[in-house]
């Protein structure tokens, strides 16, 4: 039987996630000065969608589905976010065709069958006023993979096409470049399988409207299809999607975005993740200056919101993993936006993991919104415990309220 309320919520009641009586909404370019509540938990427009708070969960790929589809474990995992109080959650990476997905595992919105496994996850947690966006993704040279958690993943290793398991198939890019010499040599793809790659998003998108998705990102960033066009380390075409400059490198995502919105209403949110910079060094990587530029022109598209992460288009990448280690990336694309008067918001992720910390970053400018991964999959009641953290009174899933921590003087 589907979930609804049946009954009339109490009247002092919002939803969980939210501060308690909290009945306005922040505008995003709003200081929040003169605000003694924590930024974490304030609200925030983009476009049509209103947030209950900052706190979203990142994509993260669940390796869990057959032939694409989401099933109960979709429906088990992204609910339990909704309930414990997240504001958006974006599921994760689905692949616009069965070619781009990373692993045999992933999810897929290449055929209209695809949609009702996703309407019931967005039904539901549309119950506790939690948005859900969607991660579009095309996987390019790093298809074929086997699913993170299984044997053999952490060597990189592709399957190969005659694996006797089927769950191998050929893998494109915008050059014939391995991502390591143990991973499958890539076929140079051709203008028409770039356009079919574009028309595929473009159908993709149309059946996120379909299912009420809130927001789409498009994934351009952790060395897939997208990120491969983007970096000269790995686009060494000669044509008019690489030619060896900038915009002849950028032109696949500019025209899947162009292709995206031609279906997706200009009123609903529109996000690009990015990997701000390649990390490798002596290479004439992707960059920062490259990132910035690029976020001008993604805004002057009617794209909404820069997601900004870094690295895995490139073997050789040297990252020095800490808490808050992307976040210069998002710090300075922020103020460049800041400074030309732009309204592109901005998204911080990787290795943040307390309340303090968030609200640090939103504090410094250094964005609008924080994704957290890992820490939701320890935690997916997550804003609860940074409401703790913060000494904030938060409402909790209606049927959960008792459990609420109360604080004494």
């Amino acid at each position: 039987m589907e979930f609804k309320y049946t009954f009339n919520k109490p009247t002092n009641y919002t939803s969980a996630g939210s501060i308690v009586n909290q009945d306005h909404i922040d505008d995003a370019s709003s200081s929040n000065e003169k605000n003694d509540k924590p930024k974490l938990f304030s609200q925030l427009k983009i476009k049509n969608l209103k947030l209950k708070n900052r706190i979203v969960v990142s994509p993260m790929c669940q390796y869990s589905s057959l032939d694409g589809y989401f099933n109960d474990w979709h429906f088990s995992h992204y609910s339990n976010f909704a309930k414990g109080g997240a504001s958006l959650v974006i599921i994760e990476a689905t692949s616009v065709e069965p070619e781009g997905r990373i692993t045999y595992g992933d999810a897929g919105l290449w055929k209209d069958s695809q949609i009702d496994g996703l309407k019931r996850i967005v039904d539901f947690s549309h119950e506790f006023d939690s948005k859900v966006g969607i991660q579009l993704g095309h996987a390019g040279r790093k298809g074929s993979s086997i699913p993170l958690f299984l044997e053999g993943a952490r060597n990189s290793n592709s399957i190969p096409t005659n694996d006797p398991s089927g769950n191998g198939w050929n893998v494109y890019a915008p050059s014939s470049i391995q991502w390591s010499d143990k991973m499958s040599i890539p076929i140079e793809m051709s203008i028409n399988d770039i356009e079919n790659v574009i028309e595929s998003f473009k159908k993709s998108a149309i059946r996120c409207a379909k299912a009420g998705i809130d927001l789409i990102e498009i994934h351009a960033a952790h060395g897939y299809l997208i990120n491969q066009f983007l970096s000269s380390t790995s686009n060494k075409r000669t044509d008019i999607y690489g030619g060896g400059s900038f915009d002849g490198r950028i032109k696949l995502l500019i025209e899947i975005v162009k292709s995206v919105r031609s279906v997706w209403s200009t009123e609903k949110p529109l996000a690009v993740r990015i990997s701000a910079d390649e990390w490798v060094e002596n290479e004439n990587g992707w960059d920062l200056n490259d990132s910035i530029k690029l976020a001008e022109i993604l805004e002057s598209l009617d794209v909404d919101l820069i997601d900004v992460s870094t690295g895995g288009n490139n073997s050789k990448q040297k990252i020095t993993s800490k808490p808050l280690y992307q976040v210069p990336f998002s710090h300075e694309i922020k103020q460049s936006i800041l400074k030309r008067s732009g309204k592109l918001l901005v998204s911080s992720v990787g290795l943040i993991t307390t309340a303090s910390e968030a609200e640090s970053i939103l504090e410094s400018n250094s964005s609008d919104l924080i994704m957290f991964g890992r820490a939701f999959l320890r935690n997916p009641f997550l804003p609860i415990e940074f409401a703790h953290q913060l000494k904030l009174r938060i409402d909790y899933t209606l049927q959960y309220q008792p459990s609420r921590i109360r604080y004494t003087n």
